[in-house]
């Protein structure tokens, strides 16, 4: 979720080069990145011999959050990297000049606190109303012999289209932490829904046995079927569970549309090993019965792409909690097999402040990105890495660690620690954990040395 917020916060929808174009569509799509290559030019950063460091901070442009997200874009990088300098001195200067002493520029200087959508029609303006007036900004342009009318008038066009769609932060803010809620009450229901399934496969085979012996010629063992698995006394006791009649009766949970999953389910349930040992014998007791099914869920449910697919189908929010509630799904079954039939379903959260961490870890991260992302590129190796260059991912990782570090005083250093490389490793890419620890090591160091980390 927070790296679907930092990543939207700076949400530009930079259009992709055409696969087939016109020569108008070819011209358009070069002065269309390089527009955002003057924008960031006149904002204060440096593009020419494919660096992208920021050298003049003095002027309101230089602060524009729209300049900040901009440079961050890999496409936008990659073009600084592959292309030749792309707007001379003379034209910088002009232009930079007269944004200064427009009255767009001193009306948002008036501003105190400009949102995003401040600095989008202060930007759609300077285009309007200096670029397309400026001879100089215009006679540069018509030097390129790829040059077009068409074309120019196309670019133009994206530009300002694009720097349009630019999102809010603050109603980006407001859905993103409402999606954090959405997400973490999902992640409790797929719990339930996992423990549901069990139940309802239980329940096929019990219909299965039904429909046998009501056939019309039914055999002996119709007649007499066994029915240790169908009479499962784990299973009995999740259906009469309190909690779980509680949450069902507000958070409706049905299987009905998944019969194929279920029987599919069952036939690989019937055809184990596990099965026909449990069967092999008529008497069991509680916790055997519970044994049962936390070998079936581990080794037959948990694994199964037919139930990931289902589950992926059912709910966006499902795609990686598969894993984490089915551990918790075994670890409920294994408090029932040591405790009894009465034992309560695991809460959502442990307590009032495990309630809060999630909110309290997004919010934070999200208040100090930008400060935490200064110490991720003080400690980057500028001969390997740049920071500029740094997988999307690898930072938010970073941030939500560092934020995690500075805000939560009950965590030991090396459990946060071992969680994030845990989670680079899972998300990011193969050399991400190695690095992240390199680098989380030295902001742990700094953050020590200025008083600001007192935890071990």
């Amino acid at each position: 979720m927070l790296y679907s917020y930092l990543l939207t916060r700076k949400e530009f929808k930079i259009e992709s080069a055409p696969e087939t174009a016109s020569r108008d569509k070819q011209y358009a799509y070069l002065l269309y990145l390089d527009l955002f290559i003057l924008l960031l030019k006149l904002s204060g950063y440096k593009t020419d011999k494919g660096t992208s460091q920021k050298f003049d901070t003095t002027n309101l442009l230089s602060s524009m959050r729209i300049a900040k997200s901009l440079i961050t874009y890999d496409e936008i990088r990659s073009y600084i990297v592959q292309s030749d300098n792309h707007w001379e001195a003379p034209i910088i200067s002009r232009l930079y000049s007269l944004i200064i002493n427009s009255v767009a520029y001193k009306d948002l200087k008036k501003n105190k606190s400009p949102e995003i959508q401040d600095e989008v029609l202060f930007w759609k303006s300077i285009v309007n109303t200096i670029f397309l007036r400026e001879p100089l900004f215009i006679e540069s342009l018509r030097k390129n012999n790829r040059f077009t009318n068409a074309g120019f008038e196309q670019g133009i066009a994206m530009f300002i289209c694009t720097i349009s769609d630019y999102s809010d932060s603050k109603s980006l803010l407001v859905n993103a932490k409402k999606d954090l809620t959405t997400s973490l009450n999902k992640g409790y229901e797929l719990y339930h829904s996992l423990l549901c399934i069990m139940v309802e496969i239980t329940r096929m085979q019990e219909t299965k046995i039904d429909v046998a012996k009501n056939k019309y010629l039914p055999t002996y063992d119709d007649l007499n079927p066994n029915m240790k698995f169908v009479e499962n006394k784990f299973i009995t006791a999740i259906k009469n569970s309190p909690n779980m009649q509680a949450y069902l009766s507000t958070n409706p949970i049905t299987w009905d549309d998944d019969t194929l999953l279920i029987k599919s389910l069952l036939d690989k349930i019937t055809g184990s090993d596990i099965y026909q040992e449990y069967m092999s014998t008529t008497e069991s007791n509680f916790a055997e019965d519970c044994n049962f099914w936390k070998a079936i869920f581990k080794t037959i449910i948990l694994p199964s792409e037919e139930l990931s697919e289902a589950l992926e189908s059912k709910s966006v929010y499902w795609n990686d909690d598969l894993d984490i509630m089915g551990t918790f799904v075994l670890k409920t079954i294994k408090q029932f097999a040591n405790t009894g039939e009465n034992t309560l379903l695991l809460p959502q959260y442990k307590d009032e402040e495990d309630k809060q961490f999630g909110d309290l870890l997004f919010s934070n991260a999200i208040t100090n990105a930008d400060i935490y992302r200064q110490y991720i590129d003080k400690f980057v190796n500028g001969g390997q890495w740049d920071s500029e260059r740094l997988a999307f991912m690898d930072i938010v990782i970073m941030i939500a660690a560092i934020t995690e570090l500075t805000h939560c005083p009950s965590i030991p250093i090396p459990v946060t620690l071992n969680e994030y490389i845990e989670i680079a490793n899972c998300y990011s890419t193969p050399k991400s954990g190695q690095f992240i620890n390199g680098i989380l090591y030295s902001v742990i160091n700094q953050l020590k040395s200025e008083g600001k980390l007192n935890k071990i």
